[in-house]
């Protein structure tokens, strides 16, 4: 059968040609809560892979944060848990720096028997998208940052996590730290490999900064002309970081805000669009203060932002990040080299005009998060919207002044998500009742949970 993903059997046999010491794959499939999910195969195995594809069962979309079937979805029993096949996504067939024996990795993605996309698989939500905009002469470029936590592999005295003592000398900071070349040193074997593995693996992986929190890091990506690769090297970047991390004895964090008295961790993702010359239709003409086409894209977006916060904030953690001041966005505000504002525009080269969509943390799913970016970006242009008036300043305090209507918490985001048609579209009705069925079963796993806090404040209190 001809994969239906684009991938051939030449690119499996010239891989395992130039690497004949790989023992073992990695096949991982994403899930709507961004959770790598699949098996891994011998070296023989492989090439059948890229022959037939590799069944697995539909419910592996299916699943919770925990991996617990969730029945609403209709994809358990409705469908008898019957198998799919899963074909690999070119160009993500690599090797794992560091790993012995070696073992590979390659990205899947979700088909029906006869060859046809599998409408919950969230990559294929993305590509219909890049699809709609290739219509309209269009194609989207992008990039995404990546922000996470170095955590100590054991809590503090009061069972808190705690910043990751550096690796090269076992040193303990806990301050901000923000932008410190010094503080980098002490993880200088850690991200030496992180940058081993990103070249192995063709992720294009560039500056490294201590952000702005104790044990905060932020990794950059090189823009890429096709989004799906983009939001690829995403996935892959955080799997590389995560298994570095563990070979140096410590935890990479991806949760949106691991620790309470600091700024959390976001996910910008910076897009623009190309014609078909390759031009920047971002980009103002000569006497133009904006493109017509840049304002349109940052009113779709604007317009979409309330209903579509669940996919850019899905988790109950995603929703202590967002507090005043802590670079975290908290309405569908834009500005230019701003970073208090959601939507950015930043400065520099007019041929470079870009927007960077500031909302989603770290533990959104970044193909979710570009579908429904470039679902906005298209109402935008199709209806064209205006943005309103530019947010310049504190976009914090505007926000509080303008009081736009934006989900309070993470209960409104699912009901807005669920009565949206906008994000119904924008991920395809299936998936979008898939990704709003998980998200409802974790609010309740949550919800009827007593947590430590509760002991803390009520045990012997009421």
């Amino acid at each position: 059968m001809t994969s239906p993903s684009g991938s051939t059997l030449d690119e499996a046999k010239k891989f395992l040609e130039a690497h004949p010491g790989i023992e073992a794959f990695d096949i991982v499939l994403t899930d709507p809560n961004g959770v790598g999910r699949g098996k891994i195969i011998r070296r023989h195995e492989l090439t059948g892979i890229y022959e037939n594809g590799r069944h697995l069962p539909i419910s592996i979309l299916g699943l919770d944060i925990t991996g617990e079937d969730v029945h609403e979805t209709g994809l358990i029993w409705d469908s008898g848990d019957g198998d799919l096949r899963a074909w690999p996504i070119p160009g993500t067939l690599v090797p794992l720096h560091g790993t012995s024996p070696a073992r590979g990795q390659v990205l899947m993605a979700m088909h029906h028997l006869d060859g046809q996309p599998m409408s919950s698989d969230p990559r294929h939500a993305l590509a219909r998208q890049v699809e709609r905009l290739a219509e309209k002469g269009l194609s989207p470029a992008g990039a995404f940052e990546l922000e996470f936590f170095l955590l100590a592999n054991d809590r503090d005295a009061e069972g808190k996590v705690q910043p990751a003592r550096a690796v090269l000398d076992g040193r303990r900071s806990g301050k901000t730290e923000v932008y410190s070349v010094d503080h980098l040193h002490g993880m200088e074997p850690l991200f030496s490999d992180i940058y081993a593995a990103a070249k192995a693996q063709g992720v294009p992986a560039e500056t490294v900064i201590s952000e702005y929190a104790p044990g905060q890091y932020e990794l950059t990506l090189n823009y890429r002309k096709d989004v799906l690769r983009a939001a690829d090297d995403l996935v892959m970047l955080k799997r590389l970081v995560r298994g570095q991390a563990r070979r140096h004895g410590v935890t990479a964090c991806f949760m949106a805000k691991p620790i309470e008295e600091y700024a959390g961790s976001g996910m910008h993702f910076h897009v623009s669009l190309l014609d078909d010359k390759g031009a920047n239709v971002f980009s103002e003409a000569e006497g133009q203060k904006w493109s017509p086409r840049l304002l349109h894209a940052l009113g779709g977006l604007a317009q979409t932002m309330a209903e579509s916060m669940l996919v850019f904030a899905p988790h109950a953690n995603s929703w202590r990040r967002f507090v005043s001041q802590s670079y975290a966005p908290v309405a569908p505000s834009w500005g230019v080299n701003n970073r208090s504002v959601a939507l950015r525009v930043p400065a520099g080269d007019v041929k470079a005009r870009r927007i960077e969509h500031r909302p989603s943390g770290v533990d959104a799913n970044p193909y979710l998060v570009a579908a429904t970016v470039l679902a906005g970006i298209s109402r935008g242009l199709d209806e064209q919207l205006d943005p309103g008036a530019e947010t310049t300043g504190n976009g914090y305090e505007a926000a509080a002044e303008a009081g736009k209507a934006m989900p309070s918490d993470w209960r409104a985001a699912i009901e807005a998500a669920r009565a949206s048609a906008f994000l119904r579209e924008a991920l395809g009705p299936d998936l979008h009742r898939t990704f709003t069925a998980i998200k409802q079963a974790e609010y309740l796993r949550v919800a009827r949970t007593v947590s430590e806090l509760d002991y803390h404040l009520y045990l012997h209190e009421v």
